[in-house]
């Protein structure tokens, strides 16, 4: 069983479900979601802290998590977490890839990228920065703001993804009223940033 979720035949699925995208460059489209188990960043506003701990969901082979994911009538996979990529995906991509998925990947980039993606998201952390390797790769940067002083961290990671990159400000859930005008101000002063909302919250689906 082991050496099957070390080879990425199998995966702690947290859950997978169809629904609409609510957060960055893709809010708006239809998506199936992938989101595995277990995290190695730990966020203190985590809003998916029930998938930090990995043994709470059993290895899924990956066959039965592409066989739901193809019945949908969007072509889109987005694999999240937690952290996914504290697991091979080569074999979960691959399998996608030839169903004709388009695969779109939320990482905190803390560890090595695994997996062939169409789009790359990124959200680091302070607590445990991303790997040098994934700011050239990224689509999309996606800084979450939970006060002013996250802004330097936002042009930190700026200054390090390439020039084709979405950036986006996104504020933290709980603390969202705060920060909102604080996150306005600042992308009117500096427009090379947009501002993304967690929209699935404000419509109340997955």
């Amino acid at each position: 069983m082991n050496s099957l979720l070390d080879e990425g035949h199998l995966l702690p699925l947290a859950e997978d479900f169809y629904t609409i995208q609510g957060e960055g460059y893709h809010t708006g489209k239809a998506a199936y979601f992938i989101r595995l188990g277990g995290c190695d960043v730990g966020c203190a506003w985590c809003d998916s802290k029930f998938t930090w701990n990995p043994k709470l969901f059993p290895p899924v082979p990956v066959t039965e998590i592409i066989a739901r994911a193809v019945k949908c009538a969007a072509r889109a996979v987005v694999i999240t977490g937690g952290e996914p990529l504290l697991y091979p995906l080569e074999i979960l991509c691959k399998e996608l890839k030839n169903k004709g998925m388009e695969i779109f990947l939320e990482t905190s980039g803390s560890q090595p990228l695994s997996g062939e993606m169409d789009w790359i998201c990124l959200s680091p952390k302070q607590n445990h920065p991303p790997l040098p390797e994934f700011y050239p790769l990224a689509s999309e940067l996606k800084v979450i703001i939970t006060g002013p002083l996250d802004m330097e961290w936002a042009e930190f990671n700026r200054r390090k993804v390439g020039p084709q990159c979405h950036l986006y400000l996104q504020p933290e859930w709980s603390r969202r009223e705060a920060v909102l005008p604080h996150i306005i101000s600042y992308i009117k002063a500096n427009p090379s940033w947009k501002i993304s909302l967690q929209t699935h919250k404000y419509i109340n689906i997955p």
